[in-house]
């Protein structure tokens, strides 16, 4: 199985998604993709969001992060 790996910078939050607790993002974000049924791992770097899922369910995760507004 091959993977894939999206990088958010944290600039680029929405506001409901407070840029100074990079942590509660990265579960906030994790909660909503496992929502959709996207199997995924999100957590907080140095200068990002870290999101690996499986590329198989790339097009769902881009649904679901459209509708959060990180893309």
């Amino acid at each position: 199985m091959s993977f894939t790996t999206i990088r958010i910078d944290y600039e680029s939050l929405p506001e409901e998604l407070d840029c100074r607790h990079p942590y509660a993002a990265a579960a906030d974000i994790k909660r909503a993709l496992r929502a959709g049924g996207i199997v995924a791992d999100a957590s907080d770097l140095l200068a990002h969001i870290r999101v690996d899922l499986p590329t198989a369910q790339l097009a769902a995760a881009r649904r679901v992060l459209a509708e959060m507004r990180l893309l």
